[in-house]
This record gives C-alpha cells, sequence and structure tokens, in this order.
C-alpha cells in the first residue's frame, strides 16, 4: 500500500535509518551524508528536506540547492518529480548518480525547461591509498588572511567550470561566506606564489568517511607543467591521512584531467552526471 504514496519529507525520527541507507554507499552518497551527520534531518539547519516513498530503504532523494536522487524505482523517481514540480523550483542543479539522475530528469524537463547544460558522463573517482603520483610540498592550506587572493581564483573556477558568475545574484556575498566557511574549516588548499594562487582545491563535503574534492583549478599560465597532478596528490594524501577515502567527479570529455587523476590513483568507482539550470 505505501507504494502507492507519493513522496513525502522525512523527519528527525528517521535520521538514524537514513544514515545507514546513506553508509551503504559512501562515495556517491558524500555530499548528503556529510549534511546529514553534521545536522540531522531538521529542516531548521539542513537546509532541505529528505523524501522517500515507502522509507529509506526503498527510496530516497535530497531536495535544498541542488535536487539529488539517491536511491529508488522509476516509479519512486515519479513522485520526487511530482513533489518537485509542486511549487516554485529551489534548486540550481541535479546531480547524482548517472542511472538515478538521468530518467529523474526527463521527467522533470517537461514541466522546468531545458537545461542551461546537461553532462550526462561524469566519472566518480576514489581512492583510500596515498598518492602514487609526487605530490606538491608547495600545496598548503590556506590561512584566513588570504581569502581575497584565494577567492579570486575561485571566482575565476566557477566561471570557467560552470559558466555563470557566483557573485552575479548578490554581488558574492553569499560564494564569499561559502569560500571562507572551507578556508576556517580546514579544507581550503593552494599554491600561492607571489600573491598570487597557482594551484587550488577544496574538500567541498566531508562525511565521516570520504573527502570529496572540488574546485580543482590551474592558473592559466601555469598548465601543462604537472602542477594539477601533483597538487591534487597533495590533497588526496591529506583526506587519505584523515583516515577517509578521497573522492571527487570529473567530466569524461576533460581527458588532461582524468589523465592527471588517473596518474595519481583515482580510480572510477561511478558514473555521475549533472543538469544546471538557469
Amino acid at each position: 500500500m505505501l507504494k502507492l504514496l507519493g513522496a513525502k519529507p522525512l523527519s528527525g525520527k528517521d535520521t538514524s535509518n537514513v544514515l545507514r541507507v546513506l553508509d551503504a554507499d559512501p562515495i556517491a552518497s558524500c555530499m548528503i551524508a556529510a549534511r546529514v551527520q553534521e545536522n540531522g534531518l531538521d529542516p531548521r539547519s539542513f537546509h532541505g528536506e529528505m523524501w522517500s516513498r515507502g522509507g529509506p530503504d526503498e527510496s530516497l532523494c535530497f531536495y535544498g540547492a541542488n535536487l539529488v536522487p539517491l536511491r529508488g524505482s522509476v516509479d519512486d523517481l515519479r513522485s520526487f518529480a511530482d513533489r518537485a514540480c509542486r511549487g516554485p523550483r529551489m534548486c540550481s542543479s541535479l546531480v547524482g548518480r548517472a542511472e538515478l539522475t538521468l530518467p529523474l530528469w526527463e521527467m522533470l524537463e517537461p514541466d522546468w525547461g531545458p537545461p542551461r547544460e546537461l553532462r550526462s558522463e561524469q566519472p566518480l573517482l576514489a581512492t583510500s591509498q596515498y598518492s602514487t603520483f609526487a605530490p606538491d610540498p608547495g600545496v598548503r592550506l590556506v590561512r584566513a588572511d588570504e581569502i581575497e587572493v584565494y577567492l579570486t581564483a575561485a571566482v575565476a573556477m566557477f566561471i570557467e567550470e560552470v559558466g555563470v558568475d557566483p557573485r552575479a545574484n548578490d554581488g558574492g556575498r553569499g560564494y564569499r561566506r561559502r569560500i571562507g566557511s572551507l578556508i576556517a574549516a580546514g579544507r581550503a588548499w593552494a599554491r600561492i606564489e607571489d600573491g598570487e594562487v597557482i594551484y587550488k582545491a577544496e574538500i567541498g563535503s566531508q562525511s565521516a568517511t570520504v573527502g570529496q574534492i572540488q574546485g580543482v583549478w590551474v592558473h592559466p599560465l601555469y598548465r601543462g607543467r604537472g602542477i594539477g597532478s601533483a597538487g591534487t596528490a597533495s590533497v588526496v594524501d591529506a583526506v587519505v591521512r584523515s583516515g577517509r577515502t578521497a573522492s571527487l567527479y570529473v567530466n569524461s570529455f576533460n581527458i588532461p584531467a582524468r589523465r592527471a587523476y588517473a596518474r595519481i590513483g583515482l580510480t572510477q568507482v561511478a558514473t555521475f552526471a549533472t543538469v544546471l539550470l538557469d
């Protein structure tokens, strides 16, 4: 009978069951597991909702700034799409395992319109071993007093990767807060020379068992020298040293990055897809 019902928001009493389900797929669910581990499912601090249809063991989907399907059948995905279309769209993207994200997007597109960009194949890579490529000793944690120089590089990376300026809607206040929080948490890494960022990356999401690396960027004037490989090796080693698995996902068409990550020892464990919305 429950399978005939629509998707419903879960509450704090479901937290332990949700964590147990996410723990069965720790690398692919890192972004959401980190949120649940830190805040539980209280919507006041969770900044989104967790939906299910029949319970977390059967289906699970996060809806907030991103829409992230985590588990479910075609019927479950349809119930998530129906719920997402009930009101104004909250999310700016869909992201997650391709086998869930792409079918969900097919159900949403008639209501939400065409995407700004569809990235249908993004290998999700991971390693729990130290890098097989020599790390860059010059890559280090970013200091709080370096936020301005680091932010300049972070904005350049975001525009290059996502295609929009993260400062567009609020003058950059929200993005600055996000970057500042990562620096304060010891999760922003860079090589900085003469007041300029040569390499940067962040541990964007960090669960109890996985650190997901994001925002990998090399200054355009320094590309093709192995700086990206060595820098990312440093960040991978930091994650592994913390007792976690290091992971990241990359666009399938980014051949230089994929080669660099292979040199480091990152191997594919799943395939993600991202749908960027206007």
